[in-house]
């Protein structure tokens, strides 16, 4: 069978979020072809993106920028932690961001890891992960352990899979794969990790010992995005075959869903946090979102012009936030939640 005919067809013309602002304050940048994980929403207000060397934070508020982090010039910590690197690094060309709960990590090219606390001043934590020739961090998972711990999981290019308890900022686990691994998610209850890499198969593994306890077959080429819907019972993986898959926990001998993109790769997946929308972006040109509550057939895409940064929902679910770089602007574009208030009409 073909892989069009393995791809469900989506309906158009359903409105999910209505197009806000294209705030060109704000430089969205990329520095990696695959790698597209460089906006975070804390809130419909605050967006964390990279630009350039520089994180800033953005207000949708007052549509003003506050620099949170300048990696252009040297970076050291202001706290002492064993493992620390207390000669920081310069002039880091960051790969990958998250941010969540306060607190943001920054990936780098050469394994580097730059851990920041958004309510202290300077820079609480530097590692460097691997010296392997192969070393860029890929993806960084921020998580809240089944005890309520802050952790953090790193995935590179060398294969390996760290994770970090972000009170102490020790490495707790450290789990080696057959191939580079692009991307992890963590499950709500944080009991399973969705490993996908240079690989056509993805895993889900135990997050406390490593070892694989599914295989995930059906896409045709590497996978760089994957994400867990709030209910813990489903997840997506995106692909270089153009596709994004559903896989439900329930049963994983094939995939409940194939969503296809236009024209590239699906790099970047969010869930909104009500579980209602998920969104996937391609490489470029257009994101799209899907109804999850009819089953991912009602579909709204968003296109434009521009390479894609990096895409995030807010907690609240009410913005979608797509970082935009045309290689001259870079910007932010911004969309709200649509709310049908036809019961009102009935009082007019």
């Amino acid at each position: 069978m073909s892989l069009t005919l393995d791809c469900m067809v989506t309906q158009k013309g359903a409105i999910f979020y209505d197009f806000w602002r294209n705030s060109r304050s704000i430089k969205s940048s990329i520095l990696h072809f695959q790698l597209r994980n460089l906006v975070w929403a804390t809130s419909k207000h605050d967006v964390y993106l990279m630009s350039q060397f520089l994180v800033s934070q953005y207000s949708t508020l007052t549509s003003g920028k506050h620099e949170i982090l300048n990696v252009q010039g040297h970076v050291s910590p202001s706290e002492k932690h064993p493992g620390s690197l207390l000669e920081g690094f310069t002039k880091t060309q960051v790969s990958t961001l998250a941010v969540k709960d306060k607190f943001l990590v920054a990936g780098g090219f050469q394994g580097e890891l730059i851990c920041k606390h958004l309510d202290r001043p300077g820079v609480s934590f530097c590692s460097r992960t691997t010296y392997d020739d192969n070393a860029i961090t890929n993806a960084i998972e921020i998580y809240n352990k089944p005890s309520g711990a802050l952790h953090f999981t790193a995935s590179n290019n060398d294969c390996g899979v760290r994770d970090f308890d972000m009170e102490t900022y020790q490495l707790v686990n450290y789990f080696r794969f057959p191939w580079p691994v692009n991307h992890i998610s963590m499950s709500p209850d944080g009991k399973l990790l969705t490993i996908v890499g240079d690989n056509p198969e993805g895993l889900l593994v135990d997050p406390n010992t490593g070892k694989t306890l599914e295989t995930l077959a059906g896409h045709l080429d590497f996978s760089f995005a994957s994400a867990w819907h709030p209910d813990g019972l489903t997840f997506s993986t995106g692909n270089q075959d153009k596709t994004c898959r559903v896989w439900d926990i329930r049963n994983l001998s094939k995939s409940v869903a194939v969503l296809r993109g236009n024209l590239g790769a699906i790099r970047s997946i969010r869930y909104t946090s009500d579980g209602k929308y998920m969104a996937m972006a391609e490489p470029a040109d257009f994101v799209h979102v899907y109804d999850v509550s009819k089953g991912y057939e009602t579909e709204q895409e968003i296109d434009f012009f521009g390479e894609i940064s990096g895409i995030s929902c807010s907690p609240d679910t009410e913005a979608l936030f797509i970082g935009v770089w045309d290689r001259t602007y870079g910007s932010l574009l911004e969309y709200g939640r649509h709310h049908n208030y036809s019961y009102l009409d009935s009082f007019m």
